[in-house]
């Protein structure tokens, strides 16, 4: 059965897109437009008589509809708090829908551009915007969505490429020795930063799933929220070498002390859970590898040269974590 519905999934046709939509009441100008995501299935969909509206069909055994409705609830609370997040819209008093195999969400649509991560008075504004998230993020726990940990994001990866092969033999040894380093290294971050609390975050908080339009911002797509330090919503915002990262850094958390206090302590983190994602990312790469869109986009991927190169990437950031990490003063 899982296979049927994971086959439906990779074969979604315009008609079953637009017949989902027109389900709940909307009607549809037959226009769509497929917007950038591999791990769920985007569309813009155009409004006969409204503005467009975004459709996104959820992979099949991800999350439960449980997880799903937990993290609307977040996205809805925080757009009630007037934090400019994008929640999904209630038809019939639901947002998850089902239709034939397909579990789909319906969202207002809002364009924009990534933020430009060198205006200092944007990286304040986000700053705020995230504290505010983090606010309301720890007055309770998620209880269906799981934490951002080593074990799951780190020991789990690692296990995943090797029993499938996808890291080559010749390979296997220099990968395992460097993991096991790692995983030792991002202990002792942890430890230095004082096992900080976990918090619901965003998760995914990267510039891409930030939008700007002249002077209106809005978070988009918290698919990835979990419990986690708060500095993970924080890292990805950062770009350049340790000079240029500095002042972001601190206009970032100039803007995050305006709502929330931070604690110096979580820098720590910053290159361990910056480790955490290359390896999470590469098996994420690897479960979805029998998805055709996967084989398309990242043809790279399956590659001795690739493997060769994440080994290197993962040697660095093991010398990263034992640097000291990013200067802040408050």
């Amino acid at each position: 059965m899982q296979a049927d519905t994971s086959l439906a999934f990779q074969d979604l046709q315009p008609d079953e897109i637009l017949g989902a939509v027109e389900s709940l009441g909307q009607r549809s100008d037959g226009r769509l437009l497929a917007l950038n995501s591999y791990e769920n299935r985007v569309y813009r969909i155009g409004m006969e008589d409204a503005p467009p509206l975004v459709a996104k069909f959820y992979r099949p055994a991800r999350w439960s509809d449980a997880a799903i409705l937990e993290e609307h609830a977040f996205a809805t609370d925080l757009a009630a708090d007037e934090i400019p997040v994008v929640p999904p819209l209630s038809v019939g008093d639901a947002t998850l829908h089902h239709r034939g195999p397909y579990r789909f969400a319906i969202y207002p649509c809002h364009g924009g551009h990534p933020p430009p991560l060198d205006d200092s008075s944007l990286l304040r504004q986000l700053g705020r915007l995230v504290a505010r998230i983090h606010q309301r993020g720890s007055t309770e726990d998620f209880a269906q969505r799981p934490a951002l940990t080593i074990a799951e994001f780190g020991v789990a990866s690692r296990d995943f490429l090797i029993k499938e092969n996808f890291v080559p033999v010749d390979l296997h040894a220099a990968y395992e020795s460097v993991c096991t380093d790692l995983f030792a290294a991002m202990e002792r971050c942890y430890e230095r930063a004082g096992d900080p609390p976990e918090i619901r975050l965003h998760g995914d908080f990267h510039p891409g799933n930030v939008l700007v339009l002249e002077d209106r911002v809005h978070i988009v797509d918290l698919d990835d929220a979990r419990m986690g330090p708060r500095v993970q919503d924080l890292w990805m915002l950062l770009s350049g070498d340790r000079e240029e990262q500095t002042p972001q850094l601190g206009k970032l958390l100039d803007g995050y002390l305006e709502f929330a206090d931070f604690n110096p302590r979580e820098l720590h983190l910053i290159e361990a859970l910056r480790t955490l994602r290359i390896m999470h990312y590469a098996a994420w790469l690897a479960r979805r590898w029998t998805d055709p869109a996967f084989q398309t986009a990242f043809p790279w991927f399956d590659s001795h040269r690739y493997w060769d190169e994440h080994v290197l990437s993962l040697r660095e950031q093991l010398a990263l974590m034992n640097e000291p990490p990013l200067e802040w003063q408050r």
